[in-house]
């Protein structure tokens, strides 16, 4: 018998919400979870968080059944690659990402190798996607290692590279969602915006950046937002007022 399709999901604009956890240690992040869990609808641990807490600490969260996007931006040799996606996997995450910059066949092998081992080892198979190019990078930071090409053109073929290796989607700034769509065809290419500043918070370390209101309006897909919601005295009141600056808290 053949098994019916699957239905597919409303995401709500709360759950778009990715609040980074880019905090020192584990406490300060369960702090943050307890706090938002279910008001938001994912955590991001990256590079501090995880130098900090290790893979375990992600283990931990992701099998209470809270969605982790596990932010390491892999970038190594393919193989290498490849076999970091498959334990990123097994760690039980919602989502994580390599370098675009590694190129097709790095992750043309990571796509396969992760597939490959969710279906061997009945896993749910994490979200894969690409970093193009960084929030905190424009065109002099691209000329200082080398790429004369436009930030946007550059972040328009990385997309594109991207979905022909067979990744579900790219991390890309705000300001590139609509060239990315017009770059890829395919409808349900997931775009993940960093860079995003609610009106009132000042850009920090960000130098192409979005309100959510705009990102939301542009296409994107999932919206991370990291220390105006995590420095906030009243974490829950910053999430709702980015969500009354939204209009609703639907699709």
């Amino acid at each position: 018998m053949t098994e019916p399709a699957a239905v597919k999901q409303t995401v709500t604009v709360r759950e778009k919400i990715i609040v980074a956890l880019d905090v020192e240690n584990a406490a300060k992040a369960r702090s943050v979870m307890d706090e938002l869990r279910g008001e938001v609808g994912a955590f991001k641990i990256g590079l501090q968080l995880f130098t900090a807490a290790g893979a375990e600490f992600v283990r931990e969260v992701a099998g209470s059944g809270t969605r982790i996007f596990l932010d390491l931006k892999f970038h190594d040799i393919p193989n290498t690659v490849a076999s970091a996606a498959v334990e990123a996997a097994r760690l039980g995450v919602w989502m994580f990402n390599v370098h675009a910059l590694g190129g097709q066949e790095m992750m043309r092998r990571t796509a396969d190798a992760v597939s490959e081992v969710c279906e061997r080892e009945h896993l749910a198979r994490p979200n894969v996607i690409a970093v193009t190019v960084l929030t905190s990078s424009n065109a002099e930071t691209l000329k200082e290692i080398g790429i004369e090409t436009p930030v946007e053109n550059e972040v328009g073929r990385l997309a594109n590279l991207t979905a022909d290796s067979g990744l579900d989607g790219v991390v890309a700034s705000p300001l590139e969602i609509g060239l990315i769509r017009d770059a890829v065809s395919a409808k349900d290419f997931l775009i993940v915006t960093p860079g995003i500043r609610p009106f009132n918070a000042t850009n920090d370390d960000q130098k192409r950046v979005m309100t959510p209101a705009e990102a939301i309006s542009a296409g994107s897909n999932y919206l991370v937002i990291g220390r105006p919601i995590v420095q906030a005295k009243d974490r829950v009141g910053a999430v709702n007022e980015i969500l009354a600056n939204l209009g609703s808290d639907s699709q």
